[in-house]
């Protein structure tokens, strides 16, 4: 209960927060969104979106009806930039340096989701900056197994040039859209729950979905600054739900849906 109750303390400020920024992005740049139908209405479920640039979690918040909840690195608190903005937004500050701080913001996440809220995780652990959507990481696929929520694809676009990688401010009268997939449900796979290719698999699906979505190219690799050339020193380490070492489909109108591909499908090169 004390915990749980802690965790309340970020977000609070949801509301207000969202009062305040909801008509500035409005008038800054215009954003367009697709999928809202995809959205439950009531109980939790895990957002997944591609994540290129630091502005895309103030984009996801602002366009969905109910409050969701993040997982950042407690490090965000450091900043006078964020300190105060993020967990007013309802980011959770997880402190990496503890050994067993995977499990812990498994645990953080799972109540969230158990209490009938939004949670969201960047499946690729990390901002990719080179705006390439990469290899996904199991921690959503392992959350949903464990909850039974369903996982939404999220594509987000045009973020990246609002902010680019190392850009201080964003760019204002820009464009940017935020698509909603149908949700992956992990129903199917419950049956081999305890198999460790299964988590892999549902990712595979998501991250297949998410490039769907926004038209990325994808790289069978992990997203992180080291795989850019920034030395060692620098590089920022990587919030992940992992707590071991699709079908949602983008378009921009009509009704006709894709039909379902094998999670393996979305490490073919794109046509």
């Amino acid at each position: 209960m004390g915990e749980a109750a802690a965790d309340r303390e970020y977000g609070k400020l949801y509301p207000v927060a969202r009062a305040v920024l909801s008509p500035v992005f409005k008038t800054l740049w215009k954003v367009t969104t697709t999928g809202l139908e995809h959205v439950p209405a009531t109980g939790g479920a895990i957002f997944c979106p591609n994540h290129t640039s630091v502005i895309d979690s103030f984009f996801l918040p602002l366009v969905l009806p109910r409050r969701i909840t993040f997982v950042g690195k407690a490090e965000y608190l450091d900043s006078w930039k964020t300190r105060y903005l993020f967990p007013a937004m309802g980011m959770i500050p997880i402190d990496r340096t503890g050994g067993d701080a995977a499990e812990r913001a498994l645990n953080t996440a799972a109540r969230v989701i158990e209490e009938g809220e939004f949670f969201g995780i960047y499946p690729e652990g990390t901002r990719a900056r080179d705006g390439k959507l990469h290899r996904g990481r199991t921690g959503a696929a392992r959350l949903a197994l464990r909850t039974g929520a369903p996982i939404i694809p999220v594509g987000i676009t045009g973020t990246r040039d609002i902010q680019p990688p190392d850009a201080k401010l964003p760019r204002p009268f820009k464009r940017a859209a935020v698509r909603f997939g149908r949700p992956v449900d992990v129903g199917r796979y419950l049956d081999r729950a305890d198999d460790r290719m299964v988590p892999r698999q549902i990712i595979d699906e998501v991250m297949y979905e998410i490039r769907e979505l926004t038209g990325q190219e994808y790289v069978d690799e992990y997203a992180s600054k080291r795989a850019e050339g920034i030395p060692e020193a620098q590089a920022a380490q990587v919030i992940t739900l992992d707590a071991s070492a699709g079908n949602g489909h983008g378009h921009d109108g009509g009704d006709t849906a894709a039909p379902r591909r094998s999670s393996a499908d979305v490490l073919q090169p794109r046509a």
